[in-house]
């Protein structure tokens, strides 16, 4: 005697085999119960990445098994441990709401919500540049170009205020102030919504002003885009600047593996090396930590 197939709330019998649809319908009830856009942003990547990977194998159920499959072609991948728990919780998260949602057997989410991460075996320190690495990299625009102010401006802020991608990105005029007679950002929103103030390096300062005079900006983010023939224009820039700024004069300067996020590890361990405060503390002493940093870099010169 056949098994009867489990019904939802509604009267539908939940499925075991996801197609497209029903896949985009779970991915779009996870992103929309996140707050956090560079969380958005991470679990849409793992989440497409796993849609497919799972489209191009035959017809299964979304199951325990599958994702246990998936777990096994992630780690022949050679990813880190941490990358490969963090492509499964998406899954696991993707699991739960297609079953909220009535698209997947409750059984076979909960299923799927036993899948083992991978074992973590210490932890990797990731990469940073010497003091003398950090002035090659900032120094290697040309500052005789309006592309290469900017370029110059973008990396001193990675370097020397430790400051993500998207921070640079949304980074406003307004937000330069001076405080205690130094230059800082005033209320910068971090990752996850933390606010916080980053002091501002002299030379850093100048830089920037050197884009802004020669990009002729008033208001608005400090970031704009260049065109073929040397003029600012638009309002903003993305993320994947920063990315490709970097990437770019990492192999000018032959530094092999450089992200953006190394840069800000390079700032927090050249203030540490300094005796400086935490870098991105903000403190009543947070001027002191400011010309540590400074002066640490401006030596390698």
């Amino acid at each position: 005697m056949k098994h009867k197939q489990r019904r939802n709330a509604k009267g539908k019998a939940a499925k075991s085999v996801l197609r497209l649809p029903d896949l985009e319908v779970a991915k779009s009830a996870v992103l929309n119960s996140l707050s956090c856009p560079d969380a958005q942003r991470g679990y849409r990547h793992a989440i497409d990445e796993f849609v497919n990977w799972y489209c191009s194998e035959p017809r299964l159920s979304f199951s325990k098994t599958v994702v246990v499959r998936y777990r096994m072609h992630l780690e022949s991948r050679h990813l880190a441990p941490g990358t490969v728990n963090l492509r499964l919780g998406a899954v696991r998260r993707l699991a739960y709401e297609a079953a909220d949602c009535g698209l997947l057997s409750a059984d076979l989410a909960a299923g799927i919500r036993r899948v083992k991460g991978v074992k973590k075996l210490g932890f990797k320190l990731g990469n940073w540049l010497t003091a003398e690495q950090g002035a090659t990299l900032w120094q290697a625009p040309d500052k005789e170009r309006l592309k290469g102010k900017r370029d110059r401006a973008l990396l001193s802020l990675l370097l020397a205020c430790g400051l993500r991608r998207h921070e640079v990105a949304e980074l406003t005029i307004d937000q330069f102030q001076q405080r205690e007679g130094h230059w800082a950002i005033v209320d910068l929103s971090g990752k996850g919504g933390h606010i916080r103030t980053v002091p501002v390096p002299d030379w850093v300062y100048c830089e920037l002003g050197a884009w802004i005079d020669a990009a002729a900006i008033k208001t608005g983010k400090v970031f704009r885009r260049v065109s073929s023939a040397g003029k600012a224009w638009g309002e903003g820039v993305t993320e994947k600047l920063a990315w490709h700024v970097v990437k770019e004069f990492a192999r000018k300067t032959r530094v092999n593996n450089l992200a953006p996020h190394d840069l800000r590890r390079t700032c927090a361990r050249l203030c540490r090396a300094a005796g400086g405060e935490n870098w991105n503390r903000s403190t009543s002493s947070w001027a002191t930590c400011r010309c540590k940093r400074q002066n640490v870099i401006m030596r390698s010169q």
